[in-house]
């Protein structure tokens, strides 16, 4: 399996637009992304930014039919097809909007899930390797990560019981089974050790009201003190 080395972390930024941030959610099923999602939007709307909602993988006509194909198939995907397949629609999104957009003085991009989904769904889980995962990214654009992840952790107890409260059909990945939620978790511990300036831990066992105030704090605290110098390094 291929080293994770020191050298091909620093090998991912921050896109560099002035006056721009991108933002990402991560999280087992559950997590509570939604309504978060939802809840900081209003809040940098309020604030006057452009904000734009993107998904993944989604987010372009592209990505949402590959969406379809991917999370919608009775069909067993190998680990590295599946990398490939989302590494492809996140490099569409890339090019198409995420790039085009953040070139717009103010704008926020929330982006419901990123490259860190890839890194523990094929890289941890699936047995892919992480390096591995990082490595089909190494190349611009898809070498971009938000400035700021926010990686909601809840356990597996409390998915599987969100999940049959929402009663709503399992896709491709939801099917897996608890022993695959289980790699998820140790998946995402794992990558937020490796980009630790970037992603934040949450407690979402938490009410949402009480993780949704530590959200809002976050990013304003982000957008205030990088108003010149939106890059974060890793």
């Amino acid at each position: 399996m291929k080293e994770i080395t020191q050298e091909l972390l620093n090998s991912f930024r921050s896109p560099a637009f002035p006056g721009s941030y991108f933002l990402s959610f991560e999280g087992i099923e559950g997590a509570g992304k939604s309504t978060q999602i939802i809840r900081l939007k209003n809040h940098l709307e309020q604030k006057n930014f452009r904000v734009l909602v993107l998904r993944e993988p989604g987010g372009t006509p592209f990505g949402e039919k590959m969406r379809q194909a991917i999370l919608e198939t009775k069909t067993e995907i190998t680990p590295l097809a599946e990398a490939h397949l989302f590494a492809s629609s996140r490099a569409q999104l890339l090019t198409e909007v995420v790039l085009k957009e953040l070139a717009v003085p103010n704008t926020v991009i929330i982006c419901d899930r990123y490259i860190d989904s890839s890194l523990v769904y094929q890289g941890h889980s699936r047995g892919l390797g992480i390096a591995e995962v990082l490595n089909i990214h190494n190349a611009f654009p898809l070498n971009l990560v938000p400035h700021l992840t926010f990686y909601l952790k809840i356990n597996v107890d409390t998915s599987e019981k969100r999940q049959k409260m929402r009663n709503a059909p399992k896709d491709y990945f939801e099917s897996k089974g608890v022993e695959f939620y289980k790699k998820l978790v140790v998946g995402y511990d794992t990558v937020a050790e490796l980009f630790p300036n970037r992603i934040l831990t949450l407690d979402a066992e938490v009410s949402l009201d009480s993780m949704t105030m530590t959200i809002l704090d976050t990013v304003d605290k982000l957008l205030g003190q990088n108003k010149n110098t939106p890059q974060l390094e890793e």
